[in-house]
Parts: C-alpha cells; sequence; structure tokens
C-alpha cells in the first residue's frame, strides 16, 4: 500500500468522519453538528483535511490539496452557520448544504485512493481514468443531488413550523 505514517493516521481518521457522517444521515437526515456523531465528523473532517495537506502521492500541490482546503472551508462555514443558529432558521439550509458538500467532496479521493489500492494485489480499478471510478462517482454525485434536495425540503418544513 506504500502509506506512510502521516498517511495511515489521516486514512484511519478520515475512515472515521466518513462513518460519523453516515451514522448522522441514517439517524436525522444530515451531518447534524448538535448530536456526537455529527461534532466527531466536523472534529474528524478537520483533522483529516489539514493532514492531506502533509500528504503528497506526486510531490508539491496538487487537486487533492485544493479539495482539501476547499473541504475545510466547506466545515468551517457550516459549523458558524450552527453557532449563529438561534433565530436564524435560513442558515440551516447553507449549514447542511456545506457539510453535505463536504461529504461529498471528501468521498472524491477516497473513492479514487480505495479502488486503485484495495484488493492489495489486484486493485479494482488500475487509474484514476478507470470506468469503475467514474461511474461510482456519478451515483455518489446522484445521491448528493436527491440528498441535498431532500435536506432542503425538510429543513423548509422546519423552518415553517418554527416561524409561520
Amino acid at each position: 500500500m506504500g502509506l506512510s505514517n502521516l498517511g495511515i493516521f489521516h486514512t484511519l481518521i478520515g475512515i472515521i468522519a466518513i462513518v460519523s457522517a453516515i451514522v448522522s444521515y441514517i439517524k436525522f437526515g444530515k451531518i447534524n453538528l448538535a448530536v456526537l456523531s455529527g461534532k466527531i465528523y466536523f472534529y474528524c473532517t478537520v483533522v483529516t483535511a489539514l493532514t492531506a495537506l502533509g500528504i503528497s502521492k506526486h510531490g508539491g500541490f496538487n487537486p487533492g490539496h485544493v479539495f482539501s482546503i476547499l473541504i475545510l472551508v466547506l466545515v468551517l462555514v457550516a459549523y458558524f452557520l450552527y453557532l449563529k443558529k438561534i433565530g436564524n432558521n435560513r442558515s440551516r439550509h447553507f449549514e447542511n448544504f456545506c457539510l453535505s458538500f463536504s461529504f461529498f467532496l471528501s468521498l472524491i479521493p477516497t473513492v479514487n485512493e480505495t479502488l486503485t489500492r484495495v484488493p492489495l494485489k489486484h486493485p479494482l480499478a488500475k487509474d484514476i481514468s478507470d470506468p469503475l471510478i467514474g461511474k461510482t462517482l456519478l451515483i455518489l454525485l446522484i445521491l448528493f443531488i436527491v440528498g441535498s434536495v431532500l435536506q432542503f425540503l425538510k429543513q423548509k418544513r422546519i423552518n415553517l413550523t418554527v416561524n409561520p
């Protein structure tokens, strides 16, 4: 596999972030920063994004670093919006979107790295241009779009009941 110690740490924390996001989606239909699974997602994602900046398979600044910075900005904006929760229900739409988009973006390198490394001797995909990676990412994009629309509609109903 050829992972550095930083790469191993990054991967383990990233897996925890992904699992906690999935748990939050199952329980609440969104990444909910008010509960433990949402908090774990937030903190693990921050650590994962920061550690990704120290990892470079090809040397130097690369698209993976751009993803890390964007993901970090998205979760920090979502956290800021979460803190402004009282009396500002419209910001919940943006909070939900930022967290979901950060999750979707984190899955792009995750899919690429996983499919090009697993199983060890005969990975499922040869490289980033493999059709399996493209199809998997397309499915994730569709799920992200559908999920975002459902989150928006659910939050709209919540906002109407809180502020009729």
